[in-house]
């Protein structure tokens, strides 16, 4: 984790001694195209939000939980073999 960390460091002091040799004028040319692509970011999104916002067909639907257990429909087929019932049973009363 150390040597991770140290490898780090040193890439990010390579990055800033990049940015610093730059010229000043290039400097904020890039963090003035930097901060144009934020902004255009957040207008797309705050766009995006309100337009699925305001779209009429996200109502919500408040209904009954219903108890998986009780949905479920098993076959008469099923229901006769006690012998699968019965091992299943021994099985989970090893436990």
């Amino acid at each position: 984790m150390k040597k991770i960390r140290e490898n780090m460091d040193r890439y990010f002091d390579k990055l800033d001694e990049h940015w610093r040799a730059l010229p000043l004028r290039k400097q904020h040319q890039y963090t003035l195209y930097f901060f144009v692509g934020y902004l255009l970011l957040t207008a797309g999104v705050i766009c995006k939000v309100g337009y699925d916002t305001s779209k009429s067909g996200n109502d919500m639907i408040i209904k009954h939980i219903e108890n998986p257990v009780l949905k479920k429909s098993e076959s008469p087929a099923r229901l006769q073999d006690t012998l699968l019932t019965i091992l299943k049973n021994k099985i989970y009363e090893r436990k």
